[in-house]
């Protein structure tokens, strides 16, 4: 069958738009290609710094004929619809219809049509000319003679040829023909700009290929990447040195260049004072240049790393003393930024906070940072971090912002903290708390082990959340602008990775505490005697854990004391189900069961995110055993007889059973091993075993597989059904000890 060839030449394409540019043109052919009815093997694209390539294998030849039978109106219909029918369907006149016989609704005339298949070298040249003038640039230009209509063709630089051809492979190939802007597709494409800058005449993909390759193009993205680290690794390990490897700088350098070829040049080694990570990122950032470490010593040495696009005459000397030029002075910046950042002290940078924004409705950096310091306190003591330690770190936490260094290399934010606060005598604590307080920052990321990191971390991240949703600036959908969906999986990893015991409920209402004294205090403004109260007994400085929020409550005097606890009630609760959904898809990317997270918080009150997970392993692991499967099924069919029978009845079946009403063995027995259960489950969740739990849990399947296999419930006699009924609201109830099992599905 045959295959089909594009590409799409123009100059320079950024390196940031080739990836989605390729995977934009591979779909909207394909796409195409399938609405058409034309069905293909395979397909697979390609950029470079100066073309986007497509191959399409196994295309059929033409489209497949087109039968359809168009269904119009009754016979003896109005006019209007028949004529309208005729028209729709292009046939002459009612002769040339079929009747189709219908004794219910009458009778009706069918069209019988067909549309014969059409060439797909037509198809072809119909649909590449709309793709290319519909293609979705982020950003587009106009170009030449034509650029002053609006109609003109618009493409990321000016484009100047099209290769396309279609065939298969013992033939020659067809020019799929059409013009676009002037342009003529063809069979002509170009090498290397400045090595191989002649024509080159191309027939198929595996041609076009080679051709690429002699011509110094290396079409394939991975293969420039592979030769790249290749090159750059043996480079370095030539002079016993190893390359820090970075795969975004990869990707980025090898959409750069069509021919890459990799050298190594050096930078005075007095700018080694610097921290790594500052020359790393001045070298990165402004010559997309690698750097390489001393594995001796483990730190960077004075060389780098680029990537050329030639084979250049004196073997890339000018190359190098030129990227060594740029680089020496970018390190000067970098240099003089990095030793005027030391003479200023991180906790005298904190008074420019309260002039800077963070929400116009939530206050200033500075307000934010006060917030921070306050929850991270009240946190410590939980995960056992020292609480003078956690509150200077949450203090300084954010002081880097305002350095020379982080406004060049917004990147090295908290990093550069660490490096400050070490320099001017922290606390080693203190100092990493700076950095690592960010984390994580996606699932990759590490979580922090030092407890004063995770307090300062908890609280930067729930400070966030709840701010956002005091004034319900929540996700929705696929919107999420101040990525609150990220901070709230990173305090469930920060929680559960590091195995903290704390109760999120008990922080989120904590956290609510500021926003809620402003929107008082800002009522209180129009009441003296509410702003006095405020005022005599509000001071957030002296308040303490377990009395705050009554304090609150109570110094508004009761006037909206009722408004005030629905409000931090209801928005604890929304808080506490969005975490339960974030931790739901955590728990699912791991290969856990969401329904499982659904009968645990379902329960009510589960806000210990690490018992939330421990009950979720135990209840798998216990549903994966032939006891479990069994339960479940016994517990299920017991919910589904009281479901219809309370809608029946209209009434539920709460309430202890009779026991004079027992006149089965298997109800005594169920009856019985149900207060078992119950008691021996409930102390093995007392003392967090919840392994012990499901094993108490699976005691209560014979029994519950005797009742129904010997028991009647809807018993002819009515106090007998109601007895046996709320017997089988006992299991459910048992069975919530562990689990809503309700939840879980089959």
């Amino acid at each position: 069958m045959p295959d089909l060839l594009l590409e799409l030449f123009s100059e320079e394409i950024p390196a940031r738009m080739q990836a989605k540019a390729a995977e934009d043109l591979r779909r909207m052919v394909t796409g195409r290609l399938v609405a058409e009815g034309l069905v293909y093997d395979g397909a697979k694209a390609f950029a470079t710094p100066r073309r986007l390539a497509l191959t399409v294998h196994g295309i059929p030849a033409r489209q497949s004929d087109l039968k359809e039978e168009r269904k119009g109106p009754r016979v003896g219909g109005p006019d209007a619809a028949i004529q309208g029918f005729l028209k729709a369907t292009g046939l002459a006149s009612l002769d040339d219809a079929k009747i189709q016989r219908d004794p219910k609704k009458g009778d009706f005339y069918i069209a019988l049509i067909e549309k014969p298949g059409r060439p797909t070298l037509d198809v072809l040249a119909e649909i590449i000319p709309l793709i290319v003038r519909t293609f979705p640039w982020p950003k587009s230009m106009r170009w030449g003679e034509r650029s002053a209509k609006s109609s003109a063709l618009q493409w990321v630089r000016p484009l100047h040829a099209i290769t396309a051809t279609f065939g298969i492979d013992t033939e020659e190939p067809e020019v799929v023909p059409f013009e676009l802007s002037g342009i003529n597709s063809g069979q002509t494409t170009y090498g290397h700009r400045f090595m191989a800058p002649a024509p080159i005449a191309v027939r198929r993909f595996a041609d076009y290929e080679a051709k690429l390759f002699d011509a110094k193009v290396v079409l394939d993205p991975q293969r420039r990447r592979d030769i790249i680290l290749a090159d750059a690794r043996t480079l370095a390990q030539a002079q016993n040195y190893e390359l820090v490897e970075d795969h975004v700088l990869l990707d980025e350098v090898a959409g750069l260049v069509e021919w890459p070829v990799v050298l190594m040049g050096s930078f005075d080694a007095e700018f080694l004072s610097i921290p790594g990570d500052v020359i790393r990122a001045t070298i990165r950032n402004n010559q997309k240049c690698f750097v390489v470490n001393d594995p001796a010593t483990g730190r960077l040495t004075n060389k780098f790393i680029l990537t050329a696009n030639i084979e250049a005459s004196d073997g890339g000397a000018a190359i190098i003393a030129g990227n060594e030029r740029v680089i020496r002075a970018r390190l000067s910046d970098a240099k003089f930024f990095y030793e005027a950042d030391l003479k200023t002290k991180l906790e005298d940078r904190l008074p420019k906070f309260d002039n800077i924004v963070f929400h116009e409705k939530l206050g200033s950096q500075g307000e934010r940072i006060a917030r921070i310091v306050r929850l991270a306190a009240e946190i410590a003591p939980l995960i056992g971090a020292d609480v003078e330690k956690t509150k200077r770190a949450a203090t300084l936490c954010k002081a880097d912002l305002l350095t020379e260094v982080v406004g060049e290399f917004p990147e090295l934010q908290g990093l550069m903290g660490k490096y400050y606060a070490l320099a001017q005598g922290e606390d080693a604590s203190v100092a990493a708390a700076s950095e690592e307080h960010y984390k994580p920052q996606g699932p990759a990321d590490r979580v922090p082990i030092d407890p004063v990191s995770i307090a300062v971390a908890l609280a930067d991240k729930i400070d966030t959340l709840v701010g956002f949703w005091a004034i319900d600036e929540k996700p929705t959908g696929s919107k999420d602008p101040y990525a609150l969906r990220r901070a709230a999986l990173g305090v469930i990893r920060l929680i559960v990775d590091s195995g903290h015991r704390v109760r999120l409920g008990d922080i989120v209402l904590d956290a609510l505490l500021p926003f809620r004294v402003v929107e008082v205090r800002r009522e209180a403004a129009e009441n003296n005697d509410l702003w006095d109260k405020l005022n005599e007994r509000l001071d957030m400085r002296e308040l303490r854990l377990r009395d705050r929020w009554n304090d609150y409550i109570n110094a508004k005097g009761g006037i909206i004391l009722e408004r005030e606890q629905g409000i931090a009630l209801a928005l604890r609760g929304d808080l506490l189900s969005f975490f339960a959904d974030r931790l739901k898809v955590q728990l699912r990317e791991q290969g856990a069961r969401h329904d499982l997270v659904d009968a645990v918080f379902s329960l009510g009150g589960q806000d210990d995110l690490l018992m939330v997970v421990r009950r979720v392993e135990a209840l798998a692991a216990f549903l994966a055993t032939d006891d479990g499967k069994n339960l479940l099924a016994g517990v299920k069919r017991a919910a589904n007889i009281l479901r219809i029978e309370e809608k029946k009845d209209a009434r539920s079946y709460d309430g202890a059973p009779d026991q004079s009403l027992y006149s089965e063995a298997a109800e005594s027995a169920l009856a019985y091993m149900i207060i078992v259960v119950k008691q021996d489950a409930s102390a093995a969740v007392a003392r967090e075993d919840f392994a012990a739990a499901m094993s108490a849990m699976a005691k209560l399947r014979p029994a519950v597989d005797e009742f129904f296999d010997h028991v009647k419930v809807n018993d002819d006699d009515p106090a007998v059904r109601e007895n046996r009924l709320k017997l089988l609201n006992e299991i459910r109830e048992a069975t919530r000890a562990v689990a809503d099992f309700s939840k879980i599905q089959d």
